[in-house]
């Protein structure tokens, strides 16, 4: 297939798919469609599904492209059953948070990169960071955005759509400050062990933590948005 093929098969499942969205997923090598000898890409059906699963990660999930990059390399596939649906414990799931609680080593970008990535306008980044929502790394004089940061933006840029200012997200930033105190407090003391099993001990137990407050939170939203609709 095509990749206009493709955009268009997909858009009753997810309306919000582009053919610059497909592309910007290639670029971040989550996707290898072949190419034909004038360059054109061609989507294979297996393309197709891993493009499927990769968007519904998003979509339901709210998963970050670094920590799907993982799930994929683990097999996880749109198919995959819900936990929750089947009564599977979440602990028996693959493991992901290590992604989360680590430090991002993927690409770094300068801003005008991370434009070009995000689509965003630089008004709606220097917003981001007055309001420490996005924090640039710097080198020297140049301030350079991991793939943590890239994310923010994309979603910001997406409530952008909705008429979500920057300043709105703050409410964001404290509920994630706040969720960090709190591990902190219930974790620091063993974190700075100087006993590496318990450090270890420690950092296992903060992925868990990590995985339940996101996974609490999640819940606590849906079930806000669903007495909208009742």
């Amino acid at each position: 297939m095509t990749i206009g093929s493709v955009c268009k098969s997909l858009e009753r499942e997810f309306p919000d798919i582009s053919i610059s969205k497909i592309r910007y997923l290639e670029n971040q090598r989550l996707l290898t469609p072949r190419r034909t000898p004038g360059g054109y890409r061609l989507y294979s059906p297996e393309d197709v599904a891993r493009l499927r699963t990769i968007l519904r990660l998003q979509r339901d999930e709210f998963l970050p492209l670094r920590v799907i990059r993982q799930e994929l390399a683990i097999g996880r596939t749109a198919a995959d059953p819900d936990p929750l649906k089947t009564g599977t414990s979440t602990r028996a799931q693959p493991r992901r948070l290590p992604a989360v609680v680590s430090k991002s080593d993927g690409q770094l970008r300068t801003l005008g990169e991370l434009l070009e990535a995000t689509e965003a306008d630089e008004s709606l980044v220097r917003e981001l960071e007055d309001f420490k929502i996005v924090k640039p790394t710097t080198y020297g004089d140049q301030a350079l955005y991991d793939d943590d940061q890239c994310e923010i933006v994309r979603a910001a840029v997406e409530l952008s759509r909705y008429g979500v200012a920057a300043r709105n997200l703050r409410v964001f930033k404290t509920s994630a400050d706040r969720e960090s105190a709190l591990l902190q407090q219930i974790l620091a003391p063993s974190l700075r062990s100087r006993n590496a099993d318990r450090r270890s001990e420690a950092t296992e137990a903060l992925e868990d933590l990590a995985a339940v407050t996101t996974h609490l939170k999640h819940l606590l939203l849906i079930g806000d948005l669903r007495a909208l609709l009742s």
